[in-house]
């Protein structure tokens, strides 16, 4: 037998994917599914960028002051001022103590002289509360003897606006800033109709200047009289449209509904979204990332209104807007559905609709338009498993009954069949799910999902069709014989091999041999399988061979590991090192949803604990 090992590398493990730096400054995040708003300074509360998708051009669309807001270096797109008489300052060198509400909504406080400041920056959600467009609100306290006027402000720079896909380009006409009714701001390009365009407005009176420096620069203030002793509130309201007048109806509708009420549903909403574990340490891992999938992997276009699954919209991942049909459904889904069931059932149903046309043909573009070729077994079998998933957590097993739903099955289980070896019930892929072709063409983890996928697609399709559907058993019989190797003297499983010899041990960080017992390819207690995966090195690398390990026997060891990681701010980051701070493609949001999911099957299924 032909033993080959082909290490992972930096190179090799992720192809044609930048893998970026995470950003220098510790950004706090924020967003719903219409608006992302993923770079807030936390030494001045100041929003440096303000995000979107659109269908139209398959894109995150973002607007800051300048190129480089990611360096948080440079003028913010909006600032918050305080002004006390005269004097008139920002929040620089104020030390903005920050907490994060339920796990999402950013808030701070500081104190300026006699003045205590507090600001929650929220994008609205749940019933009745769901806008395109983001609160900031803010409370000043006057610990003052005598009353104060205050005035609250907003300055900005519109100075730049990008496309990305995954890299970014920016728009060739013009920012322009105008001051449209009802003492609203805009925000949108000179060339219409345009793709975006943003509304500023207060909660009340307000006092607005355009352009009086520079073209690019506004300001809105409100000025509140404060009391000894008393506090008063202000907020800005932040919408955003496909055009201008589409941006002051939303600006209309905030103010309307009113900061307060939006903030009372947000909460309630996102409380009902919280899973419990079973230590406070745990849920806040849990809760972070699941809250984090929920909002930047899941987005609702500004032009259609509909839903997009993505692998993130942070910014300062290399892996951008696109997504694969497995992190949708493997990672994305899975969390979703621990918080909101309904929300599962729409985005299972809508990956059909906009990838189900070719089950694990390759990396999408958000509209599923095909972004980049390459076959995988776990793609086309991720739309069963989901299925099933789906199905066994809700009871719901009317979802089969889905046009859209049935179509992709019967589609997937033809693409399977295709792939199977003439003589052994094995199947070849092209590509490993991390988009680089394995060391052999016949894959252990892919072959594990296909046995899993073709045991719920004998229960699924009509009984014609599931009769020529190949027998789990027979697989997962053929991956005991083809994939067991001796090594050292001792039975091991292989990752790959070619049904000629050729074998290669190396683990797959995205395709681990970890996840065997979640497929029922083995018990978690096997002798082969707890064998091999001991000898799979242990050093911390990727993230997501990390939320594997949690399916095997070093699961207490990872959740404790979790526990002190700082990763991206708390985030899932693509690579990481021993102590899980990210080293690159941090803000990854599919992969904060796999991490979210496996975290609370290890303590919630598997009883494992820290």
């Amino acid at each position: 037998m032909r033993l080959s090992f082909y290490p992972v590398t930096r190179q090799n493990a992720f192809a044609h994917v930048t893998l970026l730096p995470p950003p220098r400054v510790p950004w706090q995040i924020t967003g719903n599914h219409w608006i992302a708003l993923p770079c807030i300074h936390p030494a001045d509360g100041s929003v440096h960028a303000l995000g979107v998708l659109h269908r139209g051009s398959r894109s995150a669309i973002e607007l800051a002051a300048s190129a480089d807001f990611l360096s948080g270096t440079g003028v913010p797109l909006l600032k918050p001022t305080i002004r006390v008489g005269e004097s008139s300052r920002d929040f620089a060198g104020a030390q903005m103590a920050w907490e994060r509400a339920l796990g999402w909504i950013p808030t701070f406080s500081c104190t300026i002289g006699s003045i205590v400041v507090r600001g929650t920056i929220f994008a609205p959600y749940g019933r009745d509360a769901d806008a395109a467009g983001a609160v900031y609100a803010l409370s000043v306290e006057n610990r003052s003897g005598e009353a104060t006027d205050v005035g609250i402000g907003l300055d900005g720079r519109f100075g730049h606006r990008q496309l990305r896909v995954r890299s970014a380009r920016r728009f060739a006409d013009e920012n322009v800033v105008t001051r449209g009714l009802d003492d609203v701001i805009l925000l949108q390009g000179s060339a219409p109709p345009g793709e975006v365009a943003v509304g500023i407005g207060a909660d009340g009176p307000a006092e607005i200047s355009v352009g009086d420096r520079r073209a690019e620069e506004f300001t809105l203030r409100r000025v509140v009289r404060v009391q000894p002793g008393a506090r008063e509130h202000v907020a800005f309201y932040i919408a955003v449209g496909p055009e201008r007048d589409g941006a002051e109806a939303a600006v209309r509708v905030l103010r309307r509904r009113g900061w307060r009420e939006l903030l009372s549903s947000t909460r309630d909403a996102l409380q009902s979204l919280q899973q419990t574990a079973t230590n406070e340490a745990m849920d806040r891992l849990v809760n972070r990332n699941l809250l984090f999938a929920y909002f930047y992997s899941v987005g609702r276009a500004l032009d259609d209104a509909h839903y997009y699954v993505v692998r993130t919209r942070a910014p300062w991942n290399g892996r951008g807007v696109t997504v694969r049909d497995w992190e949708a459904l493997a990672w994305v889904i899975p969390a979703v559905q621990l918080a909101d069931a309904p929300l599962a059932r729409e985005l299972l149903l809508r990956v059909c609709e906009l990838h189900g046309y070719a089950p694990g043909r390759g990396v999408h573009y958000m509209d599923g338009t095909l972004f980049e070729p390459g076959f995988t077994l776990e793609g086309a079998a991720a739309y069963a498993l989901a299925t099933d998933r789906y199905i066994r957590d809700t009871g719901d097993d009317q979802i089969v009954e889905e046009p859209v739903l049935a179509d992709t099955l019967y589609l997937a289980a033809d693409d399977l069949a295709a792939r199977r070896d003439g003589r052994v019930p094995l199947y070849h892929t092209e590509v490993s799910p991390s988009g680089t072709p394995p060391a052999h063409p016949f894959s252990l983890h892919g072959n594990a999902v296909v046995a899993q996928a073709l045991d719920i697609l004998r229960r699924t399709l009509d009984e014609e069709t599931a009769r020529e559907v190949e027998d789990p058993e027979a697989v997962r019989a053929a991956i005991r014989r083809h994939f067991v190797v001796e090594r050292e003297g001792k039975d091991t499983y292989a990752s790959a091999v070619d049904l000629a010899g050729g074998v290669s041990l190396d683990d797959d960080p995205l395709g681990s041999t970890f996840w065997l017992p979640l497929y029922d390819t083995v018990a978690r207690q096997d002798s082969t399988y707890r064998r091999t995966v001991k000898g799979i090195a242990s050093e911390p690398r990727w993230l997501a061979q990390q939320c594997a390990r949690l399916i095997g026997p070093e699961a207490p060891a990872v959740l404790q590991w979790l526990r002190r990681a700082p990763l991206d701010g708390g985030f899932a980051a693509e690579e990481v090192d021993a102590d899980g701070r990210a080293r690159a493609n941090g803000g990854d949001a599919a992969l904060s949803g796999l991490l979210a999911w496996s975290v609370w099957y290890a303590v919630n299924a598997l009883g494992e604990k820290p």
